[in-house]
């Protein structure tokens, strides 16, 4: 492996360097790796240039605080974008995070997912009476929140307002659920209309430290508004983690449509919401998550095999789009991010992400050179180092396996 993987993926766990190992001789040891690599260090050097940086003359200290620059710039953009949408489908008086809301819904992404059916919610909130969100909420009764509120309401509420007991009741009552709960249908991406709930709101924005929520299983997110005190950089923050809350919604829904075929299936509904769903690789070391699987569909539509795949799943269920490709659809100024997910500069084994996810957090959180996150980076460059050795002969094994009776196993990456 070159000394840039090695050193960003931090790869210190044997099964990690078998599995690749693995992977390089069953393909033929196509040095996937230096190409990689090679490519890495050929785009950050572009962008360097496009930053007016020299790439052979410029620390990670110095990279760091540029993009920082160049982050909070875009922003500015894209909030005025934001807000003109939200004033084309309002009013005067809309705010910018009705705006963040229209901009995913106007994205030509796919919306479609196969998530728990509504009414299926309210039952089980009905069995898990979620009392501090009544009495926050200012009802006298159980049953009358339960009429008057709509299940994505009272589930947004509760999970903010109860404790971690009863969001794990929630998450384990999962395990009841049938393939006959669930259907097909489009995401929702909105707000909340809580008449009673204004005086919290601002107050969970803040403790939480986002204004987005994502509940994968019934394929909705959630876009509280932004408080007074957002900090700058805030809109496209909320922006790339709706976007990558999209993506994993997309993720879970193609694997539990692929599980029906399983026996357990609330057992697995209930473990893939809890953690990352994976594969059985057919090599010794870690299972290969669900979302290598996805993305790599996405990517190579033309080797999607109806045979194996259907009537279980259809490529259009594969869909994964790029956080920076939407955005750039959204404001096409941000073209700089554009295929930015996978790049680092290292200097001195100094690790700067150009990762739009990675530079948002370190923007809006004010995180100094030493303490900047590059977890996003490291995430997506491992994921993109397994596109290139799976080859679709052997993911198409691998999935066949999946469709077998046996019971799919969770793991987290």
């Amino acid at each position: 492996m070159t000394r840039f993987l090695s050193n960003n993926l931090e790869l210190d766990h044997h099964d990690w360097h078998h599995l690749l190992r693995s992977l390089e001789s069953a393909n033929g040891h196509p040095v996937h790796d230096i190409r990689l690599s090679s490519e890495i260090n050929n785009a950050t050097r572009h962008k360097l240039k496009h930053l007016g940086l020299d790439p052979d003359d410029t620390t990670a200290d110095e990279l760091y605080h540029v993009l920082q620059s160049k982050f909070h710039q875009d922003d500015k953009t894209l909030s005025r974008k934001v807000q003109t949408i939200a004033m084309t489908h309002h009013s005067l008086s809309a705010n910018v995070s009705d705006g963040i809301i229209h901009a995913l819904k106007d994205l030509p992404d796919s919306k479609r997912c196969f998530a728990i059916k509504m009414p299926v919610i309210k039952n089980i909130i009905k069995q898990l009476p979620p009392k501090k969100t009544m009495k926050k909420l200012s009802y006298r009764s159980m049953a009358s929140m339960i009429k008057h509120e709509s299940a994505i309401n009272l589930i947004t509420a509760a999970w903010l307002i109860e404790d971690d007991n009863w969001r794990k009741k929630l998450i384990d009552s999962y395990k009841k659920l049938q393939p006959s709960d669930f259907e097909n249908r489009n995401i929702i991406i909105q707000s909340v209309n809580y008449k009673r709930w204004h005086s919290i709101e601002t107050d969970v924005v803040e403790k939480n430290k986002q204004n987005v929520l994502a509940f994968k299983e019934l394929g909705a997110v959630i876009v509280l508004p932004l408080p007074k005190s957002a900090p700058d950089g805030a809109v496209t923050a909320s922006l790339v983690i709706a976007l990558e809350q999209l993506n994993n919604i997309r993720a879970l829904s193609s694997f539990l449509k692929i599980a029906q075929v399983k026996a357990h299936y609330g057992q697995i509904v209930r473990d893939a919401v809890s953690s990352e769903p994976t594969l059985d690789t057919n090599i010794s070391g870690p299972r290969l998550p669900w979302n290598i699987v996805q993305r790599y569909y996405a990517n190579f539509e033309q080797h999607f095999n109806q045979a194996v795949f259907e009537p279980h799943l259809s490529i259009e269920d594969l869909a994964w789009h790029p956080i920076e490709e939407s955005l750039c659809a959204i404001e096409s100024s941000l073209d700089f991010w554009r295929n930015t997910s996978t790049l680092a500069s290292s200097h001195r084994n100094q690790a700067v992400s150009f990762n739009i996810h990675d530079v948002a957090l370190n923007a809006c959180n004010h995180h100094p050179f030493q303490n900047r996150i590059t977890k996003y980076f490291k995430k997506s460059l491992w994921q993109e180092l397994m596109l290139r050795y799976f080859s679709h002969h052997h993911l198409e094994e691998v999935v066949s396996k999946e469709l077998q009776p046996q019971l799919a196993e969770i793991g987290e990456y």
